[in-house]
């Protein structure tokens, strides 16, 4: 674990160091095994991760912007249910875990809904919560979670075509007609 932490810290340590831990945010996904990318025990693997930068953010003196964990929502192997958000599986777990152990804001991504999003919000899993695919097919996401308004389902079979049109640009705004501005 120390030297497959190594590095990151002092990647992290530099980009500090350059522009301050006010202006630095990171991402990790130890659970994560796509693209062979795994990891014989991602809890561990995080929580050292997140010892090391807790440590870095005590000496010198200001907490990074926000600490990212993805949920393993996509693995080698397709989508999985496992990691959901709300359920009380092992990878969900982790995420808590994490939580507990990190000294910052912490922000969650992976599967949630609206609902699951504010749950992990209120029970104190998560301080932020990011939507990447439903950001994909919501051009107006935030004002569609505000209202509880219907989401467009993502097609990911567009997500990394070379098609300038179709996927990303084409999908549809809420209309007034169902509760939009």
């Amino acid at each position: 674990v120390e030297n497959r932490c190594r590095f990151l810290m002092q990647v992290i340590q530099a980009v500090v160091s350059a522009v301050g831990a006010d202006r630095v945010a990171f991402r990790m996904s130890p659970a994560i095994d796509h693209l062979d990318a795994t990891d014989s025990d991602p809890l561990n693997l995080g929580l050292s991760v997140i010892e090391r930068i807790n440590k870095m953010q005590l000496r010198v003196g200001s907490k990074l912007t926000y600490l990212h964990v993805t949920q393993p929502r996509y693995t080698a192997y397709g989508q999985t249910e496992s990691g959901r958000p709300g359920t009380e599986d092992e990878e969900a777990q982790m995420i808590r875990t994490w939580r507990r152990a990190y000294q910052g804001t912490l922000m969650c991504s992976g599967g949630f809904t609206r609902e699951l999003g504010i749950q992990a919000v209120a029970e104190g899993d998560a301080d932020l919560v990011s939507y990447g695919r439903l950001f994909i097919s919501n051009p107006d996401l935030v004002l569609r979670l505000k209202l509880d308004a219907p989401l467009n389902k993502y097609i990911r079979k567009t997500f990394y075509s070379h098609d300038p049109v179709v996927g990303y640009t084409d999908y549809p705004f809420l209309s007034k007609a169902n509760g939009g501005q």
